[in-house]
C-alpha cells in the first residue's frame, strides 16, 4: 500500500494551468444547474485578475482499500465492467464535498438539491470515457468549486483528488487538471476516449447560461466498502 501513499502525496500540489473556452451544446442540462447562493455573482472576475487566492486546501484523507486487494492503476476499462453500474457518491476531500449521486428524472426536469445527479448519455466509472456529474452551487453542495473556481482560474483545485463510489461498490479516484469556466457545451466530455469524471456547477442564478467545469483524469480503483458506496440520499426539490 506504499505504492498507493506515495502516489497520492505527489498529486495534492497544485499547478498553475489556463482554462480554455470551448464552444459546445448538449442534452439542455447546462442550461439549468440552477440558483446559487445570495451573492454569488452571476458573472465572473475578468480573465486579467489574478488575486491572492484564498482557499487552502486541506490534505486529502487516503482512501481505504481491502488489504488483500490491489487497486488497478490502469486507465482502461475493465472487459467485467457491469452493465448497471452507475455512480452513487461523489467526494473531493479538500474541498469538503460529499454528495450522495442519483439518476436523474427522466422528464429533464430541474436538478434536485442534497444530491448530484450524472448525465446517462455519457460514461460511468471505469467505462473508459467521461463521467458527468452535476449538482448546484449551493451550500452543502458544488458550491465550493464555484468558489474556488473565482480565484486564479480554479489554480487551487488543480491536483485534488476526486473520488467515486459505484452501485457495484467499487471506487474510483481521479485527479483534478483542468478547470473551465463560463462553459456553455459538453462538446468536449462527449468526446472524451479516456478514463475521467467531469464535474458541473452553476455560475449564477437559475438560467445563467456559463458553467463551470472541473476534469479530472483517473487515477486509481479497487473495491470499497459497501457502506461508503451506498449513502442514503435525500433530494429536495429545489425552490
Amino acid at each position: 500500500m506504499s505504492t498507493i501513499r506515495d502516489r497520492l502525496r505527489t498529486r495534492l500540489v497544485p499547478s498553475l494551468l489556463t482554462a480554455s473556452g470551448v464552444m459546445l451544446v448538449a442534452v439542455g442540462l447546462l442550461s439549468y444547474t440552477g440558483p446559487v447562493d445570495a451573492g454569488v455573482p452571476a458573472s465572473p472576475p475578468p480573465a486579467t485578475a489574478a488575486p491572492t487566492p484564498v482557499l487552502t486546501p486541506s490534505p486529502s484523507p487516503r482512501p481505504t482499500f481491502p488489504p488483500s486487494v490491489e487497486p488497478s492503476s490502469s486507465p482502461s476499462p475493465s472487459p467485467t465492467v457491469p452493465s448497471d453500474r452507475v455512480s452513487t457518491r461523489v467526494v473531493v476531500p479538500a474541498l469538503r464535498i460529499d454528495l450522495p449521486v442519483v439518476k436523474p428524472p427522466g422528464d429533464n426536469s430541474y436538478p434536485l438539491c442534497n444530491v448530484a445527479e450524472y448525465i446517462r448519455e455519457l460514461g460511468q466509472p471505469g467505462q473508459g470515457r467521461a463521467t458527468y456529474l452535476y449538482a448546484h452551487a449551493r451550500t452543502g453542495m458544488f458550491l465550493p468549486i464555484l468558489d474556488a473556481s473565482k480565484v486564479n482560474n480554479g489554480a487551487a483545485m488543480l491536483g485534488m483528488l476526486v473520488q467515486v463510489f459505484t452501485s457495484d461498490d467499487q471506487l474510483f479516484l481521479y485527479e483534478i487538471v483542468e478547470v473551465r469556466r463560463n462553459q456553455t457545451s459538453l462538446g468536449d466530455a462527449m468526446a472524451a476516449d479516456t478514463e475521467q469524471v467531469w464535474l458541473q456547477t452553476s455560475e449564477g442564478p437559475r438560467g445563467t447560461p456559463g458553467k463551470t467545469q472541473v476534469i479530472a483524469d483517473f487515477l486509481l480503483s479497487g473495491p470499497a466498502d459497501p457502506a461508503d458506496a451506498h449513502p442514503v440520499p435525500k433530494p429536495v426539490l429545489c425552490g
